[in-house]
């Protein structure tokens, strides 16, 4: 099962063409893992750019294990998201044109036997809305990820799914604590080339 899943991820990820983003270029921003005695508990973060629309997202997993039942998983996704260039990676100042916003889901999912990790969006709400006009209901997909976590290099390496602008979207996040401790984003200031040689897949293989 562990291999199908992998296999799925890369799949996705050698379709020909401009993908949203590579996952070299979404590494490239993350900081160091952190290592922690459970494989799955803890905060996840994402950072990426999607030239088709101009913006970019980073999310933050905060995953629990259900005491009751390890396999079952509980805990909240941040979506933190602004318009702007590929070299804006840190939010830009309130200006004419500029939204910038951040999304709190409730979050339920599971890890199968396997290893294979779903987490999904159950409700939103807006948390904060810095620039532009806040999202009123209906606007805001709910996020969906599943993929595995690569416990060697600590990434989650998952698809996002929200039934709209995201089908199979690669996105990769990294362990940045073990605890709810709000962490330090430390994002690589010295963005990576965002789209390979032509003759190169991008394909950027776990």
């Amino acid at each position: 099962m562990r291999a199908a899943a992998a296999a799925v991820v890369l799949a996705v990820l050698l379709v020909p063409g401009r993908a949203p983003a590579t996952v070299e270029e979404q590494r490239a921003r993350l900081p160091p893992p952190a290592h922690c005695d459970d494989t799955v508990a803890g905060v996840w973060k994402s950072h990426k750019y999607d030239a088709r629309f101009g913006d970019w997202y980073s999310f933050t997993l905060t995953i629990h294990r259900d005491p009751a039942d390890p396999q079952k998983l509980t805990g909240s996704i941040q979506s933190h998201s602004w318009n702007g260039g590929p070299e804006q990676e840190q939010p830009p100042a309130c200006t004419a044109g500029v939204w910038h916003w951040t999304i709190l889901m409730t979050a339920e999912g599971r890890v199968t036997p396997e290893g294979r990790i779903e987490l999904g969006g159950t409700s939103w709400r807006m948390e904060n809305s810095y620039c532009g006009r806040p999202l009123s209901a209906g606007e805001y997909n709910l996020d969906n990820f599943s993929g595995i976590i690569d416990t060697e290099i600590m990434e989650f390496q998952s698809v996002n799914n929200d039934g709209g602008r995201s089908i199979n979207d690669p996105t990769v996040f990294r362990r940045i604590s073990c605890h709810e401790t709000p962490p330090s984003p430390h994002v690589n200031p010295v963005p990576p080339p965002f789209f390979p040689d032509a003759g190169g897949c991008g394909c950027g293989l776990f």
